[in-house]
């Protein structure tokens, strides 16, 4: 039997190290976080170039930066804590968002005003699920008085000047995709 366990061991050090830390539940939900993370960045980054020239391409490129700090800041956050990284679930997200890309739109090709919605809908629910994630980690983890120096407090508040920034965006967008304006755009164009 202990040849077995060293064998998972040694898988589990390989194929999930966070699985091997002190506080693996909480080194195996940090680099879940951080998929998510690096999902919504490539998702905004992406949203903004659809949407680069407009008042909306300007918003999604100020929420693109904040979101890829964000991302840095949570990375130095598990350095700090030396929880170490899972590279395959990063590249697995970026991968997933590529393969997004493929998704019908409710055109052949090119991007449609579903696009736009369904991506600031994303982009929504991801701003705020960091919500949650940095109440999670100040009160749940306990990181507060771990790390003192890290204001989750301003990180949930940048988070809501995120979702604030892009609210108008997302119900202009929902509107115009979903709404009677929708309707009756499909019904002109055939």
């Amino acid at each position: 039997m202990a040849t077995a366990d060293k064998i998972q061991d040694r898988a589990l050090s390989m194929l999930a190290p966070a699985a091997t830390n002190a506080r693996p539940y909480l080194a195996i939900y940090m680099n879940d976080q951080l998929a998510l993370g690096v999902l919504w960045r490539e998702v905004a980054r992406r949203s903004q170039r659809s949407n680069e020239g407009s008042d909306v391409g300007a918003a999604l490129e100020r929420v693109a930066t904040a979101i890829a700090e964000d991302v840095e800041t949570f990375e130095d956050i598990m350095r700090r804590l030396e929880i170490p990284r899972t590279p395959a679930k990063p590249l697995l997200a970026i991968v997933g968002e590529r393969l997004g890309r493929l998704k019908l739109n409710g055109r052949l090709s090119g991007y449609s005003p579903l696009s736009r919605f369904e991506e600031l809908d994303f982009l929504v629910m991801g701003i705020d699920g960091k919500v949650v994630l940095w109440s999670n980690l100040r009160d749940h983890a306990r990181l507060r008085s771990q790390l003192p120096d890290v204001d989750f407090d301003a990180l949930i508040e940048r988070a809501r000047q995120q979702r604030a920034l892009l609210e108008p965006f997302h119900a202009e967008a929902g509107r115009e995709a979903l709404g009677a304006g929708a309707d009756d755009a499909q019904t002109s164009s055939r």
